[in-house]
């Protein structure tokens, strides 16, 4: 039985990495094996996924490179992205990369495409439980607009678009650290806790984008993809002290008090960063699980457990607490 060979770009980075370890174990729905063509731009990357993945060492902006290990293949998951400050570079890596990406795999004839987006390209909450560009898109950073910008020839390329919102797990460098930091430096609970936040742990995510690329028919379009159930910024506090990654909250702030606390300290992370978390920033993501006959899983905070060792590693020791009991 011919495998089902799917590309993978970003195979190295957080989302990426994720993807592979399912991709490499995956089969599709008639019980075909999977067969990766995971591209790299470093000779030293690791060589994980044993002999369902090969190791390509390929420049994703030569369009040469592209259609040669496109050849042949069934589907194409891409994730590559840059998040960082750098406009020119966001622009190469956001939009230029994926552009010539997606024109490649429509050269190639490629039916499943998954391209990973992002749920900031909607800008500044509050976002309650808000349906795929039920708010016009207001990206308010260089790295989200040009992340949106890129969704257009992806989604010229028949491509699933997926948008997650706070993705959490090992591997992750910014959404727990920062939550950390800015929990050291504002210790009550921002607005009570009651922020709704749209959640999703990295190998349920990759679940997702793994179902999309084997499914027995394309889905295609822009989904949400964050686990069903949100989670409050209370309850994903207290699940952080419960293994002692954050304190736990000392009292109750309101918005001005917690922005005058966080002026107090300036480190990394800001007012931006604060806002995501301690406003609603809910977006409904049933459809997709549905649409690709996949169980969301238990949900992030369930998962914490398995990526607790790495956070601990990860988040600046300063923002350690003790653990609590947990119930």
């Amino acid at each position: 039985m011919k495998p089902w060979t799917v590309v993978l770009t970003g195979a190295t980075g957080f989302i990426g990495s994720a993807v592979l370890r399912r991709l490499s174990a995956g089969r599709t729905a008639d019980g075909r094996p999977c067969s990766v063509r995971a591209l790299t731009r470093r000779a030293e990357a690791a060589r994980a996924g044993g002999d369902a993945v090969e190791w390509i060492r390929a420049d994703v902006s030569d369009p040469t490179a592209l259609a040669r290990v496109l050849e042949g293949a069934d589907a194409l998951v891409h994730a590559v992205s840059y998040v960082g400050r750098d406009p020119r570079r966001c622009e190469t890596v956001n939009l230029h990369i994926t552009t010539r990406v997606m024109e490649a795999a429509r050269a190639a004839g490629i039916s499943r495409i998954v391209h990973f987006s992002t749920a900031a390209v909607y800008g500044t909450g509050p976002h309650r439980g808000i349906d795929v560009d039920e708010v016009e898109p207001a990206p308010v950073s260089v790295a989200s607009s040009t992340r949106l910008a890129a969704e257009a020839p992806a989604l010229a390329a028949g491509a699933l678009v997926l948008r997650p919102n706070l993705v959490l797990g090992t591997g992750d460098r910014w959404v727990v650290p920062a939550f950390a930091e800015l929990a050291e430096r504002v210790p009550p609970r921002w607005l009570g806790g009651s922020g709704l936040l749209s959640l999703v742990d990295v190998d349920d995510l990759a679940r997702l984008a793994v179902a999309a690329a084997v499914a027995e028919i394309p889905v295609r379009g822009v989904h949400h993809a964050a686990h069903p159930v949100p989670v409050s910024s209370g309850g994903l506090r207290e699940a952080l002290s419960g293994y002692g990654l954050v304190a736990p909250a000392q009292g109750d702030a309101g918005w001005a008090e917690c922005v005058a606390l966080l002026a107090r300290d300036r480190r990394r992370f800001g007012e931006r960063q604060l806002e995501l978390f301690a406003v609603d920033h809910h977006y409904a993501s049933e459809r997709i699980w549905a649409c690709l006959d996949t169980d969301p899983g238990p949900g992030p905070l369930a998962r914490l457990a398995g990526a607790a060792s790495w956070y601990r590693a990860v988040v600046p020791a300063s923002a350690h607490a003790a653990p609590v009991a947990r119930r």
